[in-house]
């Protein structure tokens, strides 16, 4: 089985930054797109962002309209690690984070295969 271990969640005031790590078993990056999703208390969980590669030189690049302008997702594959820089972050941003993978050509919460435990991120207005 995949392993997905997310970390960088905190406590940040409004306004401020975050950087949360996906780090992954094995080296899937090259199959497998991987993605952040978050949920908050009460709500469905929902995609905030996602890449993969598709062929041998191209690189896609997916935000949530919510996200977008805010949060940068990347990879660092040496690390095997995906990243989510967030800045600009906002009380609604407050939710668990999630890593996921899929070799699926869908990225929708119900499509992905592998899901890390999640890690909390709370912004304080």
């Amino acid at each position: 089985q995949v392993q997905l271990v997310e970390s960088g969640g905190g406590l940040v005031q409004a306004g401020g930054s975050l950087r949360l790590s996906c780090a992954a078993s094995g080296r899937i990056f090259s199959n497998y797109a991987v993605g952040w999703f978050r949920q908050a208390p009460g709500k469905e969980r929902e995609f905030v962002a996602a890449n993969r590669w598709r062929g041998s030189s191209s690189f896609y690049t997916y935000y949530a309209d919510s996200v977008k302008g805010r949060f940068t997702i990347s990879r660092d594959n040496a690390k095997n690690t995906v990243y989510l820089q967030m800045n600009s972050l906002k009380p609604e941003d407050t939710a668990v984070y999630f890593c996921a993978a899929t070799r699926g050509d869908r990225i929708q919460t119900t499509d992905m295969e592998y899901w890390g435990k999640g890690t909390l991120v709370t912004v304080s207005s």
